[in-house]
């Protein structure tokens, strides 16, 4: 039986309210209770499942027709291929990880960078690590550690060189065609990769040169000793999994290609067994445990609140300060950067604001790669810089600093901010993207 759109109430967004108050309210506690990674000791899935008891509660259809709205929703094909990918994914990441590829990738760059240049070096390399990774926390993992002993042997200011680290992270997740972000904001909006990429790069490179040059002269005349070994064979899975993307090959064949040869890489130069090769995939697919559940249960929770009118509701509400194109671009990054703020999970925010975003974007004809470049970049933008948000945290806790000492050297954050609502308050948007075709 076909299901009767309806106009929906407040109410109908009870179930969404309770998620994020629940996930939000036990983060403010635990933090100011003074515990550590305060915002991650609730699992997101856990409070988004009591989020979909509510949506049970308070839905008037009958137990079969609740239980097959959210399966539909849990079940959508968007759903499952971003769970997919994200198995794929934590799988490389993870076997590259530890096969030696980001140790050798970042000891690469350091040993090409001038040490004038360190700044703008660790910036560079967490940008480009990020992008081959497609995941920000692995990065500042991989090179925090490293900034951390340049700002020590060199006289840096610890809290820029982190800043620093966390602002190229950054720039590579929102770029990134493997990131969790690209896939949720590509697949809610209906838009290919490359072409989400292509409008993506338009809008963040400009704020990633003026980050640059600041780092250059606030980075001063440094000098690094040591030596920094690697083995290029361990770069190249980065180098051939960014290029397949790159061409725009499937996701799943890229990811696929390497997966088998870093896993091939692991067992010839590496010393890994198969059995050790297959559970470190293994261990890669567990690891990414939590988005996937967390997928399911938004997935199935948005569902329930669309059929009620919940949706409806709350894009009734925005669009009726909504009239023009700008308006509506400015009514898409508003939607992620609330809901990253509330959240402090770019993805969670994107997946959340996705559908809604989908909608304005359609109704004030918006680009789908524009709609899905707005909602990774204000995602990513706001999760590098709220204090309670994992990679400042991770990035505080690595150098033994409070996060609100790096805060006001992400500078990458702020000036990408800026700059994109200052393009769209002008109207001058257009000149930095690529029309769909």
């Amino acid at each position: 039986m076909k299901e009767v759109e309806k106009r929906g109430r407040f109410l109908d967004l009870l179930p969404l309210i309770v998620f994020l108050a629940l996930f939000l309210g036990t983060g403010l506690y635990l933090h100011f209770q003074g515990v550590d990674y305060a915002f991650y000791k609730l699992p997101s899935p856990v409070a988004a499942l009591v989020g979909v008891v509510v949506a049970f509660l308070i839905s008037k259809s009958s137990i079969e027709e609740k239980m097959n709205q959210f399966i539909r929703g849990a079940g959508n094909s968007n759903i499952i291929i971003m769970c997919m990918i994200y198995l794929f994914a934590g799988a490389f990441a993870h076997l590259a990880d530890k096969t030696g590829g980001v140790d050798a990738t970042v000891n690469l760059g350091l040993s090409l960078i001038p040490s004038s240049l360190i700044m703008p070096g660790l910036f560079l390399i967490s940008a480009f690590i990020a992008t081959a990774m497609g995941t920000s926390m692995g990065t500042i993992s991989a090179v925090a550690p490293i900034a951390i002993g340049m700002a020590s042997k060199s006289g840096i200011s610890l809290a820029l060189t982190i800043g620093a680290v966390v602002g190229g992270a950054m720039f590579g997740d929102n770029l990134s065609m493997i990131s969790d972000t690209t896939i949720a904001a590509t697949k809610t909006q209906g838009c290919s990769m490359k072409d989400k990429f292509k409008a993506n790069l338009l809008l963040v490179l400009p704020a990633a040169i003026l980050t640059l040059i600041i780092l250059v002269f606030i980075g001063g005349d440094v000098v690094i000793d040591g030596e920094f070994t690697y083995s290029l064979i361990n770069v190249v899975p980065y180098l051939l999994v960014l290029t397949l993307a790159l061409l725009g090959v499937n996701v799943f064949v890229v990811l696929g290609i390497g997966i088998l040869f870093t896993g091939v890489l692991g067992l010839v130069s590496g010393g890994f067994t198969l059995l050790e090769i297959a559970n470190l995939i293994y261990e890669g697919f567990t690891g990414m445990q939590e988005i996937f559940l967390l997928s399911l249960f938004t997935g199935g929770l948005a569902e329930m609140i669309r059929v009620e009118g919940g949706i409806n509701y709350l894009l009734n509400l925005i669009s009726k300060k909504i009239n023009t194109k700008r308006g509506a671009e400015l009514g898409i990054l508003s939607l992620v950067s609330v809901a990253d703020i509330c959240t402090a999970n770019n993805t969670v925010a994107i997946i959340l604001a996705g559908p809604l975003a989908k909608d304005i974007a359609a109704k004030h004809n918006v680009p789908k790669a524009t709609s899905a470049s707005l909602l990774d970049i204000f995602s990513c933008v706001w999760q590098g810089v709220i204090p309670y948000g994992a990679q400042v945290l991770l990035a505080g806790s690595l150098a033994k600093i409070s996060p609100l000492e790096i805060i006001p050297t992400l500078y990458y954050q702020f000036i990408l901010g800026i700059f994109v609502i200052g393009l769209i308050l002008l109207n001058k948007a257009d000149k930095f993207r690529l029309s769909e075709k």
